[in-house]
């Protein structure tokens, strides 16, 4: 059997995991959200698992994409997931679809994450079965099931999927929260005999090309901003980025008619991978071994923010954005999300879908670390940092190009 086509930029762990043996994908396949990070990377495993044809739909151009992998089973088309002509014409003709286009973040004007993240879904539903296009994994969050709010600080603390509260919540901790919530009850609703779906879910995506996550933390250490919020011992999950896309591939295997699993949640993490024997690690202190790797001075050694300073500062500030109509980077949220304890057992991903890392968290980890010290670590040090802007600049990009359409 000759070798695989891979993307060259993939990494050395990527390669080595790429290489091995998969089950088959369906043939014609599409990826709304293709050019995001995590869009990127599963348009190429469905390639490298034998498509012929994948339809990479975003609203952001390849041209201005991280990365992107030029094959001739990829076709990019750019379009507005919530323009449903868009959304039917990419979809016309697929066997399977991918949905990961969402409005991701805190940041966001509240009308587009019902918008994108609610409307694009019920688009790209309405638009499979008018296609007949029985099957969609529906990309979702963790988030959708933290039942918080400004006076309570959620403990995640090593729930299994069944575990988790159901939806919809009373409350949820913001808007992204609760209309990926929203998208993910009303596919759970259009499932018949004739569409089948499915809800897979990551912790905390990390890996090479990254452009939120690690680029953001690192950032912030490289320019000696950050700190260790609360008592740095939270406890939490990751998600290499090839990992999840091979859960959300393997998920698709599940969608057929009468099938137990039809319009059921799963999360899928590094799992039992994590140093911690229990399957979970300590969130600063393998933020810090990053921080060091790139030359920077470690936080755990620094001055920590008492999580009640960052809370009451964040009320104030949360106060002040409602009065001016604004979000600020220290929010509620922000701070709990840095704090709390984040991590799940991925029991019922392994007893359904069979879910097993194909990257080992700690080789997962270090390989990512290496990528950012070839790939990131130079362009930083050429970088202006007396900019508030950062150079982190990719995870904005989409919603500037919604809101460009949308005036």
């Amino acid at each position: 059997m000759p070798p695989k086509e891979l993307n060259p930029l993939l990494s050395p762990e990527q390669k080595r995991a790429a290489s091995q043996s998969y089950p088959p994908v369906p043939k014609k396949c599409v990826v709304t959200g293709g050019t995001g990070f995590v869009g990127t990377r599963l348009v190429e495993m469905l390639v490298e698992r034998g498509a012929e044809k994948v339809v990479c739909f975003d609203i952001v151009p390849k041209e201005k994409a991280i990365g992107v992998w030029d094959h001739p089973a990829i076709e990019y088309v750019v379009g507005d997931i919530t323009s449903y002509s868009d959304v039917s014409a990419a979809i016309e003709g697929s066997d399977c679809v991918w949905h990961l286009a969402a409005a991701v973040g805190p940041f966001h004007p509240h009308d587009l994450y019902r918008r994108v993240n609610y409307g694009g879904t019920v688009n790209v539903i309405r638009a499979c079965k008018e296609h007949g296009v029985k099957k969609m994994i529906f990309s979702s969050s963790p988030s959708t099931r933290f039942n918080g709010s400004l006076f309570h600080r959620p403990n995640v603390d090593g729930l299994t999927e069944d575990e988790m509260p159901k939806l919809p919540l009373e409350r949820y901790m913001q808007m992204y929260a609760q209309t990926k919530a929203e998208g993910e009850m009303a596919m759970r609703e259009s499932i018949d005999d004739d569409f089948w779906s499915i809800a897979v879910a990551p912790h905390q995506v990390y890996g090479p090309r990254d452009n939120l996550f690690l680029p953001n933390m690192l950032e912030a250490a490289g320019t000696g901003k950050l700190r260790v919020f609360g008592k740095g011992d939270n406890r939490i999950c990751f998600t290499h980025v090839d990992n999840y896309c091979h859960g959300l591939i393997i998920a698709e295997k599940q969608l057929y008619k009468n099938s137990p699993y039809l319009g059921r949640f799963y999360i899928v993490t590094d799992a039992d991978t994590h140093p911690e024997p229990a399957a979970y690690c300590i969130f600063w202190k393998e933020l810090d071994k990053a921080i060091v790797r790139m030359g920077f001075g470690s936080i755990m050694k620094k001055v920590h923010y008492p999580f009640w300073f960052l809370y009451i500062a964040a009320l104030f500030a949360e106060l002040a954005g409602w009065v001016m109509g604004t979000t600020f980077k220290l929010n509620v949220f922000n701070v709990f999300v840095l704090t709390m304890n984040r991590w799940f057992r991925v029991d019922a991903a392994k007893r359904d879908l069979e879910f097993q890392p194909i990257i080992p968290f700690g080789d997962g980890w270090n390989d990512t670390i290496e990528w950012f010290q070839l790939n990131w670590l130079p362009k930083f040090k050429k970088q202006d940092h007396s900019s508030i802007a950062g150079i982190s600049s990719g995870s904005q990009q989409k919603i500037n190009i919604q809101a460009r359409k949308d005036k």
